[in-house]
């Protein structure tokens, strides 16, 4: 499934795909997290479920920053590149599971725009 990009006319392109990319790493992690505690054992370990929330908490905070033009937006986008990173990190130990590769791989992404908007 693909969520579709939503374009904001007040911001520039690059701001404009961070805040896609972020909102819809929003989006897996909570998915994610749903998934992991329903399946259980190993994927429902406190401290993945919490990093998860962390993850997605933090990026639709980015995203929320950067909507309103935030002086902070960059320390903010900054913040959520390491989150991200991290959240890959975990997830991408169970990357034999297509929903944790899945959710590495939209962690590893919001974390690279992120970054180019802390730059």
């Amino acid at each position: 499934m693909t969520i579709p990009q939503v374009t904001w006319n007040q911001v520039s392109p690059e701001i404009q795909q961070c805040i896609n990319n972020c909102l819809n790493c929003h989006s897996i992690c909570l998915d994610t997290m749903t998934y992991c505690l329903q399946k259980g054992a190993t994927h429902a370990q406190p401290s993945y479920i919490r990093l998860m929330l962390d993850c997605g908490e933090i990026c639709q905070t980015s995203a929320n920053f950067l909507l309103r033009a935030s002086e902070l937006s960059v320390r903010i986008c900054a913040i959520c590149a390491v989150v991200c990173d991290r959240c890959a990190q975990e997830c991408e130990k169970m990357s034999d599971d297509v929903q944790m590769k899945a959710c590495a791989d939209v962690c590893r992404y919001c974390a690279e725009s992120c970054r180019q908007i802390a730059l």
